[in-house]
């Protein structure tokens, strides 16, 4: 159960005022709730909770600073709509996918953590908007490959499968709860996937991002 008020809600890191957050009754803690594109960091005992369908979390802590985070995304693969050719479409979606995870490691580390006490924790990636291929495993391999590439400690996973998930992070201790909802009520996640699924194939991520060196 959400409680309306926004009692004993500690303040927001510098860039995340916008992130909707509110008292978990049920948690009995401060939460942020992040939307598809969307990603939280905090250094406050707080939870961080989403719901995935195709899309991909990663979930990130400094084991020592306790200073963590979790992303929402999805990357822009269309069937050759949105960019020219295949090799461009792969090379925005690689972009993109940067984006997601340097984004939020950065302000991890411009918070106080290091990159050798990162873990990593990766959920979604679930096979639920039809008629649309596998994009969910797309976003799964991305991830691993992501993880694997930048030599960040993977502590956990649930990938794949038929079912959205609901997540709730810990990102203070990297304490991870996932829901898998074999019964959609209605259609708001699969909509909301497509929504942001065709904003980005059409406005892809511009620029290049270094990850910040701690």
């Amino acid at each position: 159960m959400i409680s309306n008020t926004k009692r004993d809600l500690p303040d927001p890191l510098p860039g995340f005022e916008g992130i909707n957050r509110y008292w978990d009754s049920l948690q009995n803690m401060p939460a942020a709730k992040i939307l598809p594109g969307e990603y939280y960091v905090t250094k406050c005992n707080e939870v961080i909770a989403t719901v995935l369908g195709s899309c991909v979390s990663a979930c990130v802590h400094d084991v020592i600073a306790g200073v963590g985070g979790m992303n929402h995304f999805m990357l822009p693969i269309s069937e050759g709509l949105g960019w020219g050719g295949a090799s461009d479409l792969a090379d925005s979606a690689n972009r993109y996918g940067n984006f997601a995870m340097e984004h939020m490691i950065n302000q991890i580390l411009i918070n106080g953590g290091s990159r050798e006490n990162l873990e990593v924790k990766i959920f979604g990636g679930g096979r639920i908007i039809s008629g649309l291929g596998d994009i969910g495993k797309k976003n799964i391999e991305f991830a691993l490959n992501y993880i694997q590439k930048e030599g960040l400690r993977l502590m956990g996973e649930d990938l794949g499968d038929l079912f959205p998930r609901k997540i709730i992070y810990y990102p203070v201790t990297g304490r991870v709860l996932v829901k898998k909802l074999k019964q959609l009520q209605n259609e708001t996640i699969v909509q909301r996937e497509r929504d942001y699924r065709s904003n980005i194939i059409h406005r892809p991520v511009e620029g290049d991002i270094e990850l910040f060196d701690n």
